[in-house]
């Protein structure tokens, strides 16, 4: 039997059309996270005002949505300044960083998780293993403001394992939990920091800090 080789123009045609498909995939994976940090931003921006508007009497019940703001955040080391959002659900952490829902509200006795994008959403933690023993992170609340230091550098754990979520602290103190994907890009490990209350300070302060 006689094999038909293909013509030189349908070889150049199909290697044509590859490369477009290459080209419009290279062109997706790179535009991608510039498109979520435009859409994080979006959300933060009206994020900003829902979080002054929520009322202290509220906030102290607990009466906050998956998805509506729940503390600002601010690491000075890092340059982070962000409204982290109750719940870690997809949707939820569109808006950058979400406060685990099990865990306590900012200030409260026990361990305030919160988890953080790397990458993509406004990448609130793409520089979160930089952290150190003694940096300072703030987080605003209705209720006051609450300064968290750095315990130790991040350690990198198995996605799998929650303890240091859940089985931390054991001394009734009052601590805080920052949690991330790593390596940069890949959920291949999780990136944990842990820090501990060492100033509150209550009344009720704006979103802005003031």
């Amino acid at each position: 039997m006689r094999l038909h080789r293909p013509k030189p123009r349908t070889i150049r045609k199909g290697l044509t059309s590859l490369a477009i498909v290459l080209a419009l995939g290279g062109v997706s994976l790179v535009s991608y996270p510039f498109a979520t940090d435009l859409w994080a931003g979006r959300i933060q921006r009206g994020l900003v005002t829902d979080l002054a508007d929520i009322s202290a009497a509220n906030y102290r019940l607990g009466n906050i949505q998956v998805g509506e703001p729940l503390t600002r955040l601010e690491i000075p080391k890092l340059d982070v300044d962000v409204i982290v959002v109750e719940g870690t659900t997809p949707a939820a952490l569109a808006a950058g960083a979400g406060h685990y829902p099990e865990t306590p509200l900012p200030g409260e006795k026990g361990n305030v998780a919160i988890a953080g994008h790397r990458t993509t959403y406004g990448k609130p933690f793409s520089r979160m293993d930089e952290l150190d023993e003694g940096d300072l992170v703030i987080m605003t609340t209705p209720l006051g403001k609450h300064t968290y230091e750095i315990m130790s550098r991040p350690g990198v754990v198995d996605p799998f394992d929650w303890s240091p979520v859940t089985d931390y602290p054991r001394d009734g103190e009052r601590y805080l939990t920052l949690t991330s994907c790593h390596p940069e890009g890949s959920a291949q490990y999780r990136i944990v920091v842990h820090a501990k209350l060492i100033k509150s300070t209550t009344g009720r302060i704006t979103a802005e800090g003031s």
